[in-house]
């Protein structure tokens, strides 16, 4: 890890540790440990079949949940070695705040939440949590990863009041109107770098968008002509890959040094320091932060809802709704340790038990496994409707 840390840094020495108290590693900092368990996580390997815009089967060349974590982090280590943060934490941070999203998307979080409505619904930030927190049993001396306090609090990127309350010390800063640390900071902004961009990147694969559609808008306009000045008769990828990389360059650029013109101003001697910052410290400059909010008003309204999409969208949504009444109405049609789970959940806290652990089910979920265990369930009510008719 890099010894010229800043001051500012959330370094091991001012760590608040872990829940379940463990011997320090030998050749790995703390926050390497959180990365590394990350990595070799059940959660993690899942990510490579969960959708990010584009359902995995619809071509091999779009982004899953997987190698949207991957550019994140590798966005997040370049701003946080040029401000002196610490890259391990936001590696770790950035490879897990996905890792409770379900299949298909937003598409089919808006369908779990819909169906968990009754039982304090269901949104992916807190699910990923409650992953690294319960839900991964590769350790015998405590339940999930074990992770360290800033990993787990780079993962929380909001929360309501209610659920601060619930969650204890993790959720203290909500409720006290706090600001998490720099690199938890960082991981969030670079989570939308990534995103908007490489979204755009695959809109644009996809032929459901077009590069003359998105120069209407000001920042891609510029982009566009800086690249075409620098490779004069550039086109098709090659003039696409150009631009979507520029584009990650300037706001890369401009979260830099907004970033570390703010954290001069407001001069905080410390990681606590940075906690009481009326405001969050990290973040773009206001002709940047607009570009970006019109960038993804772009896209919701010329990708996301696409006919093309939306037909995912709905299909996806059907899914999981269907997915979680059968089971929640019997149990024994998941695994057997997942039944036995809810039925335990469902004895000790009512039918809302139960559902939270089929929730935590269907979440797991990669879209091939849902999308098979669905037609495993209409094969099998059609094999039922024909024995009986």
């Amino acid at each position: 890890m890099p010894v010229d840390l800043a001051p500012y840094a959330v370094a091991p020495s001012n760590s608040r540790g872990r829940r379940y108290r463990e011997d320090p590693p030998a050749y790995r900092s703390e926050f390497q440990r959180d990365r590394d368990r990350i990595i070799h996580s059940t959660a993690f390997r899942r990510l490579v079949y969960k959708t990010q815009v584009f359902v995995n089967h619809e071509g091999d060349l779009y982004r899953t949940r997987l190698t949207h974590s991957l550019e994140v982090a590798q966005i997040a280590r370049t701003v946080a070695r040029a401000m002196r943060l610490n890259e391990d934490l936001v590696e770790a941070i950035s490879l897990a705040h996905d890792l409770g999203h379900t299949p298909f998307g937003h598409a089919g979080q808006d369908a779990l939440n819909d169906c968990m409505r009754e039982f304090g619904g269901f949104e992916h930030n807190l699910q990923s949590l409650r992953v690294v927190d319960q839900l991964e049993a590769g350790h015998a001396d405590f339940p999930g990863l074990n992770l360290t306090f800033e990993t787990r609090e780079g993962i929380l990127k909001h929360c309501s009041t209610a659920n601060a309350r619930r969650l204890g010390e993790i959720g203290e800063r909500f409720l006290k109107r706090q600001q998490p640390g720099l690199e938890a900071q960082l991981v969030n902004i670079a989570d939308e770098i990534a995103y908007n961009n490489h979204d755009v990147d695959d809109g644009l694969r996809s032929g459901l968008i077009k590069l003359a559609d998105l120069a209407e808008l000001p920042v891609v306009a510029e982009q566009i002509v800086i690249v075409q000045h620098k490779h004069p008769g550039v086109s098709g990828r090659r003039e696409i890959h150009e631009v979507v990389r520029s584009m990650i360059g300037i706001f890369v650029t401009d979260l830099i040094d907004t970033s570390q013109a703010r954290v001069h101003t407001a001069a905080p001697e410390n990681i606590a320091a940075v906690r009481l910052q009326p405001r969050a410290l990290i973040g773009f400059s206001e002709p940047y932060s607009e570009a970006k909010t019109t960038l993804k008003r772009f896209l919701r309204k010329h990708l996301y809802r696409h006919p093309q999409v939306n037909a995912m969208t709905e299909h996806a949504q059907q899914i999981v709704s269907t997915l979680f009444e059968v089971f929640l109405d019997d149990y024994q049609r998941m695994p057997t340790e997942h039944a036995n789970s809810a039925r335990e959940h469902h004895d000790s806290e009512g039918l809302a038990g139960g559902a939270r652990v089929v929730a935590d089910y269907i979440a797991g979920m990669t879209d091939r496994f849902a999308k098979q265990a669905h037609e495993n369930l209409h094969n099998a009510s059609g094999s039922s409707k024909a024995g009986t008719s």
